[in-house]
């Protein structure tokens, strides 16, 4: 695959960088080498979807809230993910105004499951978490923490529905797809777009 639109200035709306290649802040951990952000008109996952996160690594002294994104995970153009450690300001107080750092809240880390696709201007809020598979719709405001493939919309978002039945979810969640080597999971591409259990079960127990 022709990655050399990486390093360029993106002109197509079909454009899109891996994320692994681009992103260089260490307090962002991206595992694997397959999540991408279809960036058609900004300047990228780093500078535009990730907001408020410092570039230089926490210490015990200077904690900093951490992003932690999955494999195969699918960022739309415009998509935002707010970190909160050096950016949420104290409402308890008289003046919310950051004074000094101490009016600086940490939310806690933010996770992003295998597997997710973030809709197009969704937008992710501090310390949030994405369970495997989730779908976030388009324009959608996450304050609250998404179950395993569920699909989720709205301001504030709430659970439209499942991709699944809750007995078929359970069994995908144990089949750890995600755990397995990625020339694995590129193997089982022509399983993977069907919604049948049983065979990429069997196509698992082949391969282990």
């Amino acid at each position: 695959m022709d990655l050399s639109f990486i390093n360029s200035p993106v002109k197509h709306w079909c454009e899109f960088e891996f994320i692994s290649k681009t992103v260089k802040n260490p307090n962002i951990h991206i595992k694997g080498n397959y999540s991408y952000y279809s960036a058609y008109w900004d300047q990228g996952f780093e500078r535009c979807v990730v907001r408020y996160l410092h570039d230089k690594p926490a210490t015990p002294e200077k904690p900093i809230d951490q992003l932690h994104i999955g494999n195969f995970v699918c960022f739309g153009a415009e998509c935002v993910i707010m970190m909160g450690g050096n950016q949420l300001h104290r409402t308890d107080w008289i003046s919310a105004f950051p004074f000094d750092t101490r009016s600086f809240v940490p939310a806690g880390d933010t996770v992003i499951g295998d597997g997710c696709w973030i809709g197009s201007r969704a937008m992710i809020m501090q310390g949030v978490t994405l369970g495997e598979g989730a779908v976030v719709a388009t324009g959608a405001v996450v304050t609250k923490d998404v179950p395993p493939y569920a699909v989720v919309g709205g301001v504030p978002a709430k659970i439209i529905k499942y991709r699944f039945s809750e007995e078929d979810i359970e069994k995908l969640l144990s089949l750890k797809l995600y755990d397995l080597d990625e020339k694995q999971f590129l193997k089982m591409r022509e399983q993977l777009q069907t919604d049948n259990l049983e065979q990429i079960n069997n196509t698992l127990n082949n391969l282990r």
